[in-house]
């Protein structure tokens, strides 16, 4: 496993992989690894030959008022877990590289970026994929992984990737959670074990709207509402709670079978979470 720190160093290896023929799979990431992004690796390498993750905390797509500063890092232990899934190269680029002095040019999408995280989150969405292009054309991929739990983000980049004419197969990767359900999200380790069990709720609340519309009950207004309360009633503050087509993140007011996502957003004590089902 090489660790590419230098974009032109990185982008001349990927273009010599690419002129041999090799697909290339890109695992975009912030660091601070857990068994999610391990799955995303193996998938990769399931479509492709080579497999680069990246490593790179982007402080574009954070607000002021938000967490920049304290996203938890762990880089030695990130290359082990790496090294030990069989990843070809790390790519970790420097902050002042990425965003060069007078650096003004950004990517945005302005529809799918708009509902959940978009209207909490102004901005974020931008600085994502402005970061994912920016990654995409240093890498050269063939095919992208990214996570289901983050399901805007995957949704938007999917977007940008065919508006643009990107050359890259977009995949999105399972949800991989916890044995209670807790989706796991490298924020997690900002809870107290009081918060991590209130935590649950989250998942345990969508899980919950599974249950219902398998039993036969479809009526949004009536799920959302219980949704809502089971939130609440675990302590946690809600940011949003909303029912969506899956495919273009358009309000659903009757339930479409396989294309309606229910996402949730809340606040653990100081830590927000997602976490989302698609039924």
């Amino acid at each position: 496993m090489k660790v590419i720190t230098n974009i032109p160093q990185m982008q001349k290896i990927s273009f010599a992989l690419k002129k041999k023929g090799k697909k290339i799979g890109v695992v975009p990431t912030m660091g601070y690894l857990h068994e999610g992004h391990l799955s995303l690796i193996r998938i990769a390498q399931k479509y492709s030959d080579i497999v680069i993750l990246t490593l790179f905390i982007n402080p574009t797509q954070f607000a002021a008022h938000e967490d920049l500063n304290r996203y938890p890092q762990d880089i030695p232990g990130d290359l082990k877990k790496c090294k030990k899934a069989g990843v070809d190269y790390v790519f970790s680029p420097k902050i002042s590289k990425m965003y060069p002095k007078n650096f003004e040019t950004y990517v945005e999408t302005t529809q799918i970026s708009l509902p959940l995280c978009g209207g909490s989150r102004p901005g974020h969405f931008r600085g994502v994929t402005t970061i994912v292009s920016k990654l995409f054309l240093i890498t050269q991929p063939t095919v992208a992984v990214l996570g289901k739990k983050d399901f805007q983000q995957l949704a938007v980049i999917k977007r940008m990737g065919a508006d643009l004419n990107f050359p890259i197969r977009i995949i999105g990767a399972p949800i991989v959670r916890d044995k209670d359900g807790l989706a796991l999200s490298s924020r997690n380790v900002y809870l107290t074990l009081e918060e991590r069990k209130n935590a649950v709720g989250i998942s345990s609340a969508l899980f919950w709207i599974r249950n219902q519309i398998k039993s036969g009950e479809t009526r949004i207004a009536i799920l959302m509402s219980h949704l809502k309360n089971k939130l609440f009633s675990c302590g946690l503050r809600l940011d949003y709670a909303e029912c969506l087509h899956s495919e273009n993140l358009t309000p659903l007011t009757h339930y479409q079978k396989g294309k309606t996502l229910f996402a949730v957003a809340c606040f653990v004590g100081k830590t927000r979470l997602i976490d989302n089902i698609v039924v």
